[in-house]
């Protein structure tokens, strides 16, 4: 008779992975949470507070980046990109994560990494403010290579209806302030991995302003949950500098006529990203990559010191009455 586990499944593993993670997944939970895990679904109280409350929900992975830190057999930090993705696209609908579930899908089940991406799914919950409510395992032999997985999050946050669209609070004459990010974040990765390793030649170890480039390229994505908690009051739109960069997703949160002017030479655009530059055009830099900024806000002049004293934000450039992304 054949089992599953001559098929290449391991339900022993998958159940030895689920109790090892127990204690980590139940360190995210809040007031909010209802039950524990092993149900067939995740339960999750509506906080109160909210006069008209909108749920909003984001999906996303974590690229190519993911094949670096499997050839590097780094997983601790991988789990934050996958969680930050989320996270951060909420933020730009004023909406507050609640919940995150995870989907681990590999040809094999390794414990021993699959629990340190999951531990890093957690500590990141954690730095957003939101529990890990639920997630999946996979294993499907044939269809991923021997070593390989796959992740892809989803975060459900919470938000006022009224506070949603952005576009209606944007106005010519505001500022643009960004939040650096803290490297590639989660994009443009077949792009950076096809100069650096394939062009340039450069291996894990070779080093930029002294670091060693694995440890530039596993840089985890920052998380901007508490800068938003704090600087709330003072923001009228905010976008994600995600895949399309600076030029494709700020007119996302732009009403009809509105553009913007981007001062180039304030930007503090990390070194990683001039050494792609050598091989890539610069205006398809800016729209592969977030040249340092992981996050814009947009701020009416009046509260502009209001951010800048509570935060690391900078100066970037204005809201300008002209449609589309101006490099200067």
């Amino acid at each position: 008779m054949i089992s599953y586990e001559d098929a290449g499944v391991s339900i022993d593993n998958g159940n030895s992975f689920v109790e090892r993670i127990k204690p980590f997944v139940k360190d995210t939970f809040d007031e909010n949470v209802l039950g524990g895990l092993g149900s067939f679904s995740g339960a999750y109280a509506l906080p109160s507070g909210y006069k008209n409350p909108v749920l909003l929900a984001a999906t996303d992975g974590v690229g190519t980046k993911l094949k670096l830190a499997i050839d590097s057999k780094r997983y601790d930090s991988i789990g934050q990109d996958l969680v930050a993705m989320c996270v951060n696209d909420l933020l730009c609908n004023f909406a507050k994560p609640m919940f995150f579930l995870d989907y681990y899908a590999s040809s094999k089940l390794d414990v021993e990494a699959a629990s340190a991406v999951l531990k890093g799914i957690a500590k990141a919950c954690s730095m957003a403010k939101c529990s890990l409510i639920g997630g999946e395992t996979a294993e499907m032999p044939g269809l991923y290579a021997k070593n390989d997985f796959d992740l892809a999050g989803f975060a459900v946050g919470i938000a006022e209806s009224s506070e949603i669209d952005r576009r209606s609070f944007v106005k010519s004459g505001d500022l643009l302030l960004a939040l650096a990010s803290s490297g590639l974040h989660s994009n443009g990765y077949s792009l950076a991995r096809k100069v650096l390793f394939e062009e340039l030649k450069m291996s894990f170890d070779d080093k930029i302003d002294g670091k060693k480039l694995i440890d530039i390229l596993l840089e985890p994505t920052r998380i901007y949950v508490e800068d938003f908690l704090k600087l709330k009051p003072f923001i009228n739109a905010l976008a994600h500098i995600t895949g399309g960069g600076l030029l494709e997703n700020l007119p996302r949160i732009f009403p009809k006529g509105i553009g913007a002017v981007i001062r180039k030479h304030h930007l503090k655009t990390q070194e990683i990203f001039y050494t792609i530059g050598q091989m890539v055009d610069e205006k398809e830099m800016y729209r592969s990559f977030n040249m340092g900024v992981g996050m814009v806000l947009v701020v009416s002049p009046e509260n502009v010191s209001k951010v800048l004293e509570n935060s690391d934000a900078f100066v970037i450039g204005e809201v300008v009455l002209n449609e589309g992304v101006i490099l200067d």
